[in-house]
């Protein structure tokens, strides 16, 4: 399952602090409990790096010196699925980042979750399980049971 960063599980206030959205830190937990892998695909500078380590590297650094949560952000949940741009072509809503996340799935159901309507339309376009968070009608967050049951149905 991948997320997109900013305004999905953090948020940047007016003071330039970032710190968790309601309920995510929560969510990542009971994922992690439930042993769902998780990703990042986020738009970040392509100049940060030249590869997705060297960027995901800079990305920590940029929201850990603004950090204001109580708890850390739970950067190593995402191990090394932070998938960023390589050029300011692939920036998302580009397919190239869920290209390259599907590609590394070894064929399992993918889930994104993201705030805007054109990267949920973009990654089901790709054939991902798409939530859009921050809708006021329903779970701040697709459950996870759902994602559990949708790992089950055949594909």
């Amino acid at each position: 399952m991948y997320f997109d960063l900013g305004e999905t599980l953090v948020h940047t206030g007016e003071d330039d602090s970032t710190r968790y959205l309601p309920g995510a830190a929560e969510y990542l937990r009971e994922l992690r409990e439930r042993h769902i892998k998780v990703g990042l695909i986020t738009n970040v500078p392509s100049e940060w790096g030249s590869t997705d380590a060297e960027r995901a590297a800079a990305l920590k650094k940029e929201v850990d010196a603004t950090w204001k949560g109580s708890a850390p952000f739970a950067w190593a949940d995402f191990g090394d699925r932070i998938l960023t741009p390589r050029t300011e072509a692939e920036r998302k809503p580009a397919p190239v980042l869920w290209e390259r996340a599907k590609a590394n799935s070894g064929g399992c159901r993918l889930v994104y979750e993201a705030e805007t309507v054109e990267e949920t339309e973009a990654a089901a376009a790709l054939g991902y399980v798409a939530y859009q968070v921050g809708q006021p009608s329903r779970p701040a967050y697709l459950p996870a049971r759902v994602i559990e049951l949708l790992a089950q149905l055949p594909r």
